[in-house]
């Protein structure tokens, strides 16, 4: 019997979200429409305080969830991407063009195109950068993770656990 791993994953918004719900994007994302969590607190904390510059209301706060990563992978497609490679730079441009491209993974996991990491994504949809130079230019950056959950039943797999007021500078 496989033994249960068990993920701690943060959501960085302008307000807690103790029950996470799939929405319909407001803007391009890298991973299309889906709940963006990651297993880097401080990654969180980022997106929190920029998401409440951005919608100029509330306070940065992370919610910490658990799942289980086993049953996250034995019950749900996943599509994961172990680096940025062609593939995961494929995906994500086409994401951020809007393409949305038809997968069938309820769950994507991959290295998130943080504002580190976007203008060399930019430069290469622009077609200023071919893909090796792109993806030369990405080893050197540090690349976080995401895990998007796709589908309100993979969502559902996370507990919520707490959410941290992280005001700091904003």
């Amino acid at each position: 019997m496989a033994e249960n791993h068990i993920i701690k994953l943060y959501h960085g918004s302008n307000q807690a979200v103790e029950y996470p719900q799939l929405l319909k994007p407001t803007h391009p994302m890298d991973f299309g429409a889906g709940f963006y969590t990651t297993t880097n607190y401080q990654q969180a904390v980022d997106f929190a305080k920029k998401v409440t510059i951005r919608r100029k209301i509330g306070k940065p706060t992370v919610t910490a969830y658990e799942a289980e990563e086993n049953i996250l992978r034995s019950k749900y497609k996943v599509l994961e991407f172990h680096l940025a490679d062609k593939a995961w730079l494929n995906f994500v441009t086409a994401n951020r063009q809007i393409l949305n491209p038809e997968i069938d993974a309820e769950i994507v996991i991959g290295a998130v195109a943080n504002d580190d990491v976007i203008e060399v994504v930019r430069l290469y949809e622009n077609g200023i950068y071919t893909v090796e130079e792109t993806l030369r230019r990405l080893k050197i950056k540090t690349l976080y993770n995401q895990y998007v959950f796709r589908t309100q039943e993979a969502i559902n797999e996370l507990t919520t656990k707490e959410a941290t007021n992280v005001q700091g500078n904003v």
